[in-house]
């Protein structure tokens, strides 16, 4: 091969791998008893998780056409904004069989949803849902009452997995016991949620894996809004740097953390 054909080959290998990165969900896994938990970011806070014969989805949104996302038998919403309670996605992704685990405030929008509030829990499609409270401590818009959203925790082959939505870390999460997944925000507009409050709120429930997401949220707006002018976050930190101080307040204490590959390209 000439040093020409090398490099073309290099140059094509890398569009590849490219290419396929902006089109692919990128999937994890997690050992559990009677087989692994194959956990896959979608976008911002979507998640795909596959157990056995069953497919779950968290806040499924369409805004990239849930590439790699499969259909579900149970579909879990947080919240009713439209990144979180996306009917399109709900609608390609369910069957008559499927069921939908809904927060208070989205019935309007899924009369024929279950909704459990905070505190509740439920067996439904062989899996059993906790709901935990969502809220803010620090006050001002966007507003999270108390009450109207929902974190979820999640049990499947023997490990609990905790989706946390959108929230800070309150006394209803400080509470939650043997978690062995965390899934937690960072960066939520008022100052909420830093890394280091992030960290600090991982460390309480000490579990196994943690994956930081529903991160960025000016990639979130732009997703609707593409000529949003962004936002900038308390100390002037950048959504990297977010990530690595999270990461850096977790050292030493032996959970293992996961980013993942939540933001594609938006096109």
């Amino acid at each position: 091969m000439t040093q020409l054909s090398r490099i073309n080959s290099v140059l094509f290998l890398s569009l590849l791998q490219i290419s396929l990165s902006s089109t692919t969900a990128w999937a994890d896994n997690i050992v559990a008893s009677g087989g692994s938990i194959e956990i896959t970011p979608l976008i911002h806070s979507s998640v795909q998780l596959e157990y056995a014969d069953s497919v779950i989805q968290i806040d499924p949104w369409n805004r990239l056409r849930l590439v790699g996302a499969k259909t579900a038998d149970l579909i879990l919403i947080t919240d009713n904004p439209g990144h979180h309670l996306d009917l399109t996605a709900i609608a390609k992704l369910a069957t008559e069989n499927t069921s939908i685990i809904i927060a208070a405030n989205g019935k309007d929008q899924i009369p024929s949803g279950i909704v459990l509030a905070n505190g509740e829990a439920i067996r439904v499609s062989g899996v059993t849902i906790e709901a935990v409270a969502a809220y803010d401590i620090i006050p001002g818009a966007p507003e999270h009452p108390k009450g109207e959203a929902n974190g979820y925790v999640v049990t499947l082959g023997g490990k609990r997995l905790y989706f946390a939505g959108v929230t800070e870390c309150v006394d209803e999460v400080k509470a939650l016991r043997n978690i062995d997944v965390v899934f937690m925000p960072l960066n939520i507009p008022r100052g909420r949620m830093t890394p280091a409050a992030a960290a600090e709120c991982t460390l309480l429930l000490s579990p196994e894996v943690v994956y930081s997401y529903h991160y960025d949220q000016d990639y979130a707006r732009r997703a609707v809004t593409p000529d949003y002018a962004g936002s900038e976050l308390p100390g002037g930190i950048t959504i990297d740097e977010s990530l690595d101080l999270f990461e850096a307040a977790l050292e030493g204490s032996g959970i293992e953390y996961r980013r993942g590959y939540w933001y594609p390209p938006l096109n």
